[in-house]
């Protein structure tokens, strides 16, 4: 048996596709396990780029792929990334399976999820506007409709049309917004379950037969962990537990199954939307001018949105929490190249709080709002580190920042990517 589990130990964006794409060589299986159309994981492929958002990385890989039931598919999102990889060579419709009981995303969440964000004003959440929030509430709700609904046509429409009553009424009478038809949708959507039919299965019996054929199972996660919905900065957070705990609820697999959990995070930190973020570099001045010289070598943009990130220097504290929530044994550190032009480099190592020293991560985000960093300063490496294929070939610098992260958060650093590439890899 070999079960991986590779989550995300920021605020997202981390590089996990990337992670998931190097170990997904030796995988036989890989599983993705929550969230929706809001993730992006970016992979290079020679000189070739992809962005994949709900297909499991591993497909780059031409391994068998499964979306599990945590997941919340938006069948023309999916239909659209699967054409869209085909077109580009890869295997798609021959390798992806799909959980029956994944919720399913319809017009009515986008339209809601738009709607809501823009009667918070200045107190939006930042979502991705792709309705993901408002179909888990449906999933908790349980009203909403699922993928192996779309086996019985009559029924999906049936279900729709009382779905979409009540949708139709609060985007009329709450936001005051136009009616879908329920008709439109239902005709819409059951043209999407003429091709996702053949892919539907109990994905859980299907995972536990690989674990139990002694084959490796790789689940990826989406997200980061202090974007998880109970442990992240609420509600500045996404609607799925992306802590490692969602590879069992979100795929049907026991706790038991698992054998390590990998945990990635940049070499510095990042952030997309709204939300409390202590060591984030301001946008003017010299501090943004330093989190411009980080952005355009990190290419810190959304791979789903485009937005430009938030950027900061490496907070100890967001990691070890991510440590904890997850019982993260492994860290693969991303983006260490972006580092390589500075002399000095502050790493948060505690929070000033109301005068005292905190050197733990507060689960409110009204108190973390109120944090500020307390820096340690290491020194720099000044060299190019993006050939490197061994630790000892790092600057010595560039070593000791690592183990400096090892000692900080308690866990080994494993891994390092030092650029974009499959082969801008450094395994320990």
């Amino acid at each position: 048996m070999a079960a991986t589990v590779v989550v995300g130990a920021q605020w997202g964006d981390e590089g996990k596709g990337r992670v998931v794409d190097i170990l997904a060589e030796r995988a036989d299986l890989v599983v993705r396990f929550q969230g929706g159309s809001n993730a992006g994981h970016t992979v290079w492929v020679g000189e070739e780029h992809f962005a994949l958002h709900l297909i499991p990385t591993g497909i780059l890989r031409g391994k068998k792929c499964v979306i599990g039931n945590g997941v919340v598919v938006d069948p023309h999102a999916l239909s659209e990334e699967a054409d869209n990889l085909e077109n580009r060579g890869v295997s798609v419709w021959n390798n992806l399976v799909i959980s029956e009981n994944a919720h399913l995303i319809l017009p009515y969440h986008r339209l809601l999820d738009e709607a809501h964000e823009r009667s918070l004003g200045d107190g939006k959440i930042g979502t991705t506007l792709r309705g993901i929030g408002q179909a888990y509430a449906d999933k908790a709700a349980r009203v909403g409709l699922r993928v192996g609904d779309m086996a019985d046509e009559k029924e999906f429409c049936a279900k729709l049309e009382r779905l979409a009553d009540s949708k139709n009424q609060i985007l009329k009478q709450v936001y005051g917004g136009e009616n879908l038809p329920w008709e439109k949708v239902c005709e819409e959507y059951l043209r999407y379950a003429e091709r996702l039919r053949p892919l539907i299965t109990d994905t859980s019996l299907l995972i536990n037969s690989a674990l139990d054929d002694g084959k490796h199972v790789l689940f990826e996660g989406a997200q980061g962990a202090l974007l998880d919905i109970d442990f992240g900065t609420y509600p500045y957070c996404t609607s799925s537990n992306s802590t490692a705990g969602g590879a069992c609820t979100g795929t049907g697999v026991s706790p038991k199954r698992i054998d390590t959990i990998v945990g990635v995070m940049k070499a510095y930190t990042t952030r997309v939307g709204e939300g409390p973020f202590p060591t984030e570099l301001e946008g003017s001045g010299v501090e943004g001018d330093i989190a411009e010289a980080m952005r355009k070598p990190g290419r810190e943009y959304g791979s789903t949105t485009g937005r430009p990130r938030r950027i900061g220097w490496f907070d100890a504290l967001v990691v070890r929490r991510a440590v904890m929530l997850s019982g993260i044994e492994e860290l693969a550190v991303t983006h260490l190249d972006v580092l390589d032009q500075f002399e000095k480099i502050p790493v948060c190592v505690g929070y000033e709080y109301d005068g005292e020293r905190m050197d733990i991560f507060p689960a409110s985000s009204a108190k973390l709002r109120k944090c500020r960093p307390i820096y340690e300063e290491l020194p720099g490496w000044k060299q190019d580190t993006s050939r490197a294929k061994k630790f000892a070939e790092l600057p010595a610098n560039g070593r000791r920042y690592l183990d400096r992260i090892s000692e900080l958060t308690g866990v080994a650093v494993k891994m390092v990517l030092v650029g974009p590439r499959r082969d801008q890899t450094v395994v320990g």
